[in-house]
């Protein structure tokens, strides 16, 4: 991964220009369904089952894919290609455990910045305070 961006901010341009008024409400179910994956994806990792690993993984990656948060996807990608081939050779998935360690501090730095970049106002705008005017609504 390295000084990789988290999000390519192209792709995510073009989700949020294809995505229109539905963006933020996308945005929140890549929230929703995110967490649910990690924990999902961590639960079947304690548990060694490379069968469970295999669909959050998957919907993992297609959701941070559809938003350009390509290291996220290429991560849940590598775990999701460790399960199915453990699953196929009936093998416990203890290769994809330094994988599901990094997961999900990379999602939610990525969802940080997803939503910071998607709401700018709430984040960029001054706040009024002591010696400041209030800004103009």
């Amino acid at each position: 991964m390295g000084n990789d961006p988290l999000v390519n901010w192209g792709a995510f341009a073009q989700a949020r220009a294809e995505l229109g008024v539905n963006f933020v409400r996308i945005l929140g179910y890549f929230r929703e369904d995110g967490v649910k994956s990690v924990s999902q994806i961590e639960e079947a990792m304690r548990a060694q089952n490379a069968a469970a690993l295999v669909i959050p993984a998957h919907t993992l990656k297609g959701e941070a894919r559809q938003f350009g948060a390509d290291p996220l996807g290429d991560l849940a990608e590598t775990i999701e290609t460790i399960a199915r081939d453990c699953v196929e050779l009936h093998e416990t998935p203890t290769e994809a455990l330094e994988h599901v360690v990094r997961l999900r501090p990379l999602f939610e730095a990525t969802l940080a910045l997803l939503e910071r970049d998607a709401n700018p106002l709430a984040v960029r705008r001054p706040a009024a305070g002591f010696g400041r005017r209030p800004l103009a609504g």
